[in-house]
Parts: structure tokens; sequence; C-alpha cells
């Protein structure tokens, strides 16, 4: 499978806390945004750095820099925006789009209300967020469209994903590389993550 599972010891705590039904909602939420952080140093591993001169209190020399400008995070309505704040202390600069996607509860398919691309979408590397991958259908679709825009480096991060999630987007769309904290054990008949967290968009936003 392509994905790319990270297995620190502080992360495993962390998803032990979120994935208790009893963890409340300000808890669940902060650490979510943390376990994104995690996810984003490990999707920038391979970012390409510039070279620059500067001055420090004791001289000049020459570091490394990264062109923050040249990225863009993408969550995917509604649950994905509670990943944002953890990858926005990383890179500040970087754009953000948002995509609304619904899921039918019949058809378990994801269905399309809000697309919103920073102009220059596709001059951009693009990290796509949802902190479960389920069935992979609301993650293949978006991914589509963006490539539909031209977007030709696109990475997926997720707190928590199902093993047919990530061959159904794997499938779908090879060439995107998949960051986890975590493959649980399968989806149950109604399309949820088993053992999983629940609902992340309701964890989050305390709406059940």
């Amino acid at each position: 499978m392509n994905a790319i599972v990270l297995t620190n010891p502080i992360i495993q705590h962390k998803l032990s806390i979120i994935r208790n039904k009893n963890t409340g909602t300000k808890e669940f939420r902060e650490i979510i945004g943390e376990i994104a952080t995690f996810l984003c140093y490990e999707a920038m591993s391979d970012a390409k750095l510039q070279t620059i001169e500067v001055e420090t209190p004791m001289g000049t020399t020459k570091v490394k820099t990264l062109d923050e400008n040249q990225y863009a995070f993408v969550p995917i309505l509604r649950a994905g925006t509670g990943m944002l704040d953890g990858l926005v202390k990383v890179m500040p600069n970087a754009k953000i789009g948002h995509v609304g996607l619904y899921r039918n509860e019949e058809t378990l398919k994801p269905v399309r209300y809000y697309y919103k691309m920073p102009q220059d979408i596709a001059n951009r590397e693009v990290i796509v967020l949802d902190p479960m991958l389920a069935t992979g259908g609301s993650a293949i679709d978006t991914i589509t469209m963006l490539k539909e825009d031209g977007v030709k480096k696109i990475k997926f991060l997720c707190i928590i994903a199902a093993p047919e999630g990530i061959l159904k987007l794997q499938e779908q769309h090879q060439d995107v590389q998949i960051y986890t904290a975590a493959v649980d054990e399968k989806l149950n008949d109604i399309g949820y993550i088993v053992p999983g967290l629940g609902d992340a968009g309701d964890r989050i936003f305390g709406t059940k």
C-alpha cells in the first residue's frame, strides 16, 4: 500500500487519547492539530531548499530556506479544517483552498457542494487534508478536481486510514503519496473505520 505510517511513540500516545470516546471536544480538536503537524513534517521531508546568505549576530553565513509560496493546503470540509491549524503553524505563508463534500448516506458516495482554490493552484504543490480515509471517495474526487485544475504534485494527509480507502485511492491516483498516523482494521457496513474514532467532524466541532 502506498502509505507512509508514522509510528512515533508520541503520535501513538496521542492517538490513544482521541480514540477514547470520553475525550472532550477541546482536547480532541487540539490533538488532531498536533498530529497534523507531525504528518506535515514527514510530508515535507522531500521539500526543495534554496541557499541564501544571512547575517547572524556573530557574522555572515549561508543557510537553507523553504519557499512557502510554492505550497497550498486543501482541507476537505468540514473535518479537514480541524487539521489546518497544525499545518499553518509549520508553513504560515502557504495558500489555502477548500473543497466541500458530503457523503450520501445511501450510496456512500461523496457529493460536491463547494470548491474554491487559489488562482495559481496549478503552480503549487498541494497537500490535501482529511482526518479519516475511509471509503476513499472524497479524497479521490478532490484529487481528481485538483488535477483537472493542472496541479502536478499532490500529497494526502489523514489521521486514520482504512485499508480499503488506501487501496482505492492508490488505484485511482498512484502518484499521490498518503501519510497517516494509523491504518486500522476495516470499514463497517456503513462505511465507518473500525476501530477508528467515530465521526471526526462531529468530534472536532462538538456537533454530536
